[in-house]
């Protein structure tokens, strides 16, 4: 698996980015009904295009199998395929960031424990929670640092 930062955001690769998303959110965002999916996933492509940095784990094939979102030193998105879940590639880009971006800091949803799991066996530790998240939904975060 080969990571990359990505400065040109092709239309193609954010097709390809949106499908990650979208695996992986339907995995693990179970609290999610199909039609906020859906509602959320309409805002994804402008948020890949803004986002400051870009890191895609690509396959051999050179299709995304996972990537991360960097804004200073927060981690504001990771995405993995399911199908490559639990094969030490979120801990690779989580090193990665930390390594060359310094992040050390992240928001996970409340009701995605696997994620917060994932982020407590990274070194992060919950410093505060909100009962909304940042569209004012009734879905809790939890802001962690390093």
């Amino acid at each position: 698996m080969e990571i990359i930062e990505v400065q040109e955001r092709t239309p193609l690769l954010t097709e390809q980015l949106l499908l990650v998303w979208e695996n992986s959110v339907r995995t693990t965002h179970l609290f999610l009904s199909n039609s906020e999916i859906e509602n959320i996933k309409i805002y994804v492509p402008q948020a890949l295009k803004e986002i400051p940095c870009l890191i895609i784990a690509k396959h051999k094939n050179g299709s995304p199998a996972a990537f991360m979102g960097i804004d200073g030193q927060k981690l504001e998105m990771l995405f993995i395929l399911d199908a490559e879940r639990g094969k030490g590639l979120g801990k690779k880009l989580i090193t990665y960031g930390i390594e060359n971006y310094s992040v050390n800091e992240v928001a996970v949803n409340e009701q995605n424990p696997l994620a917060k799991g994932f982020y407590e066996h990274m070194g992060f530790q919950v410093y505060k929670r909100t009962d909304h998240d940042v569209q004012g939904n009734p879905y809790p975060l939890l802001y962690m640092k390093l």
